[in-house]
């Protein structure tokens, strides 16, 4: 066994890190190949404007302009599809962290070794935060090469700052899912409540500009950290990445804190 609880993580996700890898390269490909088939049709901007309110809201950046490479990237793989895949990635990663290994009966083999609980988790919650920031960093060098070569330009300075919020915003969940397992030890809420809370968090951050009562409470959806500055325009907002990092720390200071107090299942 690897002496560091971080490199072993990492050593078990050996052929799964690599299979995210190539499938958000290949989607970002697909993306980008479909760019010079939707750039010439006006009519894909008259589809946007023309959808209900509500739906845009949910589905498309403010004033996303589908003749725009910014704008096309905006409305296909950073309003839905790319927070959903590094959600899914970070919220698996934090429920296997603790609450998988319990249910695997795996749990005992590493707190037999001399690593305190509290290093155990804040080196898989290290793990986790690794692998998603990995994985988004790729999905930006795949969109600034490969829509180089579909004549898609990019500022590589906004996609980078792009991707870094967006992997805050999937780490949020992930530090979600490892705070549910290191103090329940169900991996069944671990992966269930993170993900309603995304839904949720998404749903109420789209509608926020349509319904008054939402308004208030949406600067606490991690949905508005990430894209409410517009990143791929503006750039990095380094007090929304203030307020995601600090969240992240909270939740994995409180999932240390959990774990401490907490009789694991043999």
């Amino acid at each position: 066994m690897l002496r560091s609880v971080l490199l072993k993580t990492l050593h078990d996700q050996r052929r799964a890190l690599p299979a995210w890898v190539v499938s958000l390269a290949l989607l970002v490909g697909i993306y980008v190949a479909l760019w010079p088939s939707i750039r010439d049709q006006p009519s894909m901007g008259d589809f946007l404007q023309s959808m209900p309110p509500a739906l845009r809201a949910l589905f498309a950046t403010s004033g996303a302009d589908l003749s725009t490479p910014t704008g096309y990237i905006q409305v296909e793989l950073l309003s839905f599809m790319g927070p959903l895949l590094l959600i899914i990635y970070a919220v698996t990663s934090g429920a296997a962290a603790v609450a998988v290994e319990e249910e695997r009966r795996t749990l005992d083999l590493l707190l037999s070794n001399p690593v305190s609980r509290g290093r155990l988790v804040l080196e898989k919650a290290a793990a986790m935060v690794f692998g998603t920031l990995a994985l988004a960093a790729v999905t930006g060098f795949a969109l600034v090469l490969e829509g180089s070569l579909a004549d898609m330009a990019l500022p590589a300075d906004r996609v980078a700052a792009t991707m870094l919020h967006m992997g805050l915003l999937a780490v949020v969940f992930g530090a979600v899912a490892l705070l549910i397992g290191a103090g329940t030890g169900s991996a069944t809420a671990s992966r269930a409540v993170p993900a309603v809370l995304a839904v949720v968090m998404y749903v109420g951050n789209g509608l926020a500009p349509l319904v008054s009562w939402l308004e208030p409470v949406r600067p606490i959806s991690p949905f508005y950290q990430f894209s409410a500055h517009d990143p791929l325009r503006t750039g990095l907002s380094v007090t929304s990445a203030v307020v995601a990092t600090l969240t992240v720390v909270g939740f994995v200071a409180l999932a240390a804190a959990a774990f401490r107090r907490r009789d694991v299942a043999g």
